[in-house]
Parts: C-alpha cells; structure tokens; sequence
C-alpha cells in the first residue's frame, strides 16, 4: 500500500490564537509544512508547543485564526508510548489500521511487515505492554503511526525520555520512512540538537503567551547530518538572541520586539 501525499499538499496556519479562559497560550500563529517538509516547534515548557500540535491534529478546536490541512492521513506519536495494555505488541501496531477498515489479515500483514523493518521480531509481537522494555513501547508506538503511512506525521516529544543510542536508532528509523514516503512532519520539541539533527526548519517559541520569535533553516540534508555538524550548529544555534531569550538564557525575558527577523540559515562556520 502507498499514499503518497500529493507533491502540493501542505499544513498551513495563520493567525491563529488560543486562550485556555482567561490565559492566551498561543498568540498570532503562521506556519507552513510542505510535503516532505519536518518542521519543529522548539521553546520551553508553557510556549505552547502541544496545543499548536493538538490544534493541527484536529485534537482541540481552533479559537481564533484558521488552519488548513491539505494532508489526508495524520498520526500522532506522544511522549508517552500510550498503548492499549489488553493488546500485543501486533495488534497495538494494527490497531490505526482496524479503524481504518483494513481487513484483518492484510493489517495483521502489514503491522508485521512494518515492526520487522523497526527491529521488532516475532516473539517481540506477542508480548504485552507490560512485558515490554521501554525502548520496545516506543518501537511499537512509532510503528503504530508509521504502518498509516501518515501525512503529516505528528510527533510530541516521542524521544524526550530515551537513552542516546536508542534515540539514534529510531532517528534512523524516522529517516528511512520520510525518504520512503515523503511524508510531512511536524514536532515538537526542547531538545535543539535533536531538531538540527531532524529537521528542515526550526520554528523558536517564547511564551507568555506563544508566539513565534524567529524561523531558522537547515540547509544541509538530513542524511549528511553528521555529528559534527549538529554539534557545530547547535551551539551557534545556542548564541542567537531569539533562541537565548525564549530559553530564558540571560535571566527574565522582557519584551522581545527587537528580535523580530527574517528566517536564518544555519550551517557551521568552514562550509561544513
């Protein structure tokens, strides 16, 4: 099965605001994710960034502004593997596909097909969520997204709270289905060499409320990303004001309109 996302299809969000009450968490919102765009959202805890991805999701109702999903397929993977504890590793896996409509044989096929190329082996698809390392869960939980082929793919924080090697592996893993499906992703995240390492454009929130301070983009391709690099321009990433003052780098944040810019490239001094 294949749906590649039509060469045009396209998120895009403008003007968007949204108050919990009295309390505005995102204010005057824009982006644009292009099929076979990632794009992440990077910023401190309380920017907003889950709400944004709810909001895209289709998870929460859009207040003010307006959001236009040209994908057809979306999926979320969370920071929590949140599988159904009544059900194997498999049937987890298959379990967008049941409510799809696939029948049961050709899912079962296809969930089984999609764990082996995530490293999961028979025996692994048969355990329980409670017979499951972590690092296993979050396998399954990002196979249960990938096996939709989605477009977009969300993704909230799924590796925050993963070892480094296992972070790596599935990161390669990630790769390997964008250059397959080219696929749209949006992510969240505060972790900035994981975004230098994954994404095209790096969109840096400050918070109270949310907003977008800067715009960033990575010209180097994904797949010759290598640690050096990622070393090199995150730390001059680490030097811009936009991203030291929504960090709160330099002690308390005061107004930030000096910091509006253009998008910025980002690549290491040296051409490397």
């Amino acid at each position: 099965m294949s749906r590649n996302p039509p060469a045009l299809a396209r998120l895009e969000v403008r003007g968007l605001s949204h108050a919990f009450a009295l309390t505005t968490v995102l204010q005057d919102i824009d982006l644009r994710l292009d099929a076979g765009r990632v794009l992440a959202l990077v910023g401190p805890s309380g920017c907003g960034k889950t709400t944004l991805l709810h909001l895209c999701a289709g998870l929460a109702v859009v207040q003010a502004g307006r959001i236009d999903n040209g994908f057809r397929v979306p999926a979320c993977v969370f920071q929590q593997p949140r599988l159904l504890p009544w059900k194997t590793a498999l049937d987890n896996v298959a379990l967008g596909l049941k409510a799809t409509g696939v029948p049961g044989a050709q899912r079962r096929e296809q969930a089984s097909s999609l764990a082996a190329r995530m490293g999961l082996e028979s025996a692994d698809l048969a355990k329980f969520p409670h017979q499951m390392s972590g690092g296993m869960q979050s396998r399954v939980a990002l196979a249960r997204a990938l096996v939709l082929e989605p477009d977009p793919l969300l993704l909230d924080e799924p590796f925050s709270a993963l070892d480094i090697g296992l972070k790596q592996e599935l990161y390669g893993l990630l790769l390997d289905h964008l250059e397959s499906q080219r696929a749209g992703v949006l992510m969240i995240t505060h972790d900035l060499m994981e975004a230098v390492r994954l994404c095209d454009e790096i969109l840096m929130l400050a918070p109270n409320p949310g907003r977008i301070l800067r715009r960033f983009e990575v010209e180097r391709p994904l797949r010759e990303r290598d640690d050096e690099f990622v070393y090199r321009t995150t730390a001059r990433f680490l030097q811009d004001p936009a991203v030291r003052y929504g960090f709160g780098l330099d002690g308390p944040r005061s107004s930030a309109d000096h910091l509006a810019a253009p998008a910025r490239r980002l690549a290491p001094a040296g051409g490397c």
